[in-house]
């Protein structure tokens, strides 16, 4: 099973120059609560914005880059084909899909889950989300996000499923 995850201001933008534009420790716990112990799986340049493999995750990278460039442990794919038949191997498994937009992309017509922190602010950015066609989807889960001086920002976090 494919599942985005990411974070995405009011006006749909979700990075500034290769890394998040707000500081909002409540979706960096969320992100870390869902993914742990799964797969991710991550475009070149997200992959370089983590400075390092997510620990207790398998790491997953596209790119077209060599795997001789990538740590031990990190996985590459050349191609969303090739990795479309890796995931294949793992029917009952998560696999979060965390950016960037072109693999977001390329795969929504693959991905089971959509898990977005919404954030109640306009924020400026050079990366905005793709658009998703929520009509395919139905919201199972939203979550009101805690808003306290660590989490200035107004946010929920939504879960949805594709629909059948």
């Amino acid at each position: 099973m494919l599942a985005y995850i990411w974070a995405e201001a009011s006006n749909h933008v979700i990075g500034q120059n290769g890394k998040l534009p707000w500081h909002l420790p409540d979706d960096m716990q969320f992100f870390k609560d869902q993914t742990i112990n799964h797969q991710i799986l991550a475009g070149k340049r997200t992959y370089d914005s983590f400075g390092r493999p997510l620990p207790k995750r398998k790491n997953l990278v596209l790119t077209h880059f060599p795997q001789s460039d990538f740590p031990a442990g990190v996985k590459v794919f050349k191609t969303i084909d090739e990795f479309l038949q890796y995931a294949k191997g793992y029917p009952n498994e998560v696999i979060f899909v965390v950016g960037g937009t072109s693999v977001f992309k390329e795969l929504l017509p693959y991905v089971d889950y959509l898990y977005r922190t919404s954030i109640n602010h306009e924020f400026n950015g050079d990366v905005r989300m793709i658009d998703i066609d929520y009509s395919q989807f139905e919201l199972e889960q939203q979550v009101p996000g805690k808003v306290d001086k660590n989490n200035v920002y107004p946010h929920t976090f939504d879960v949805f499923k594709r629909k059948k």
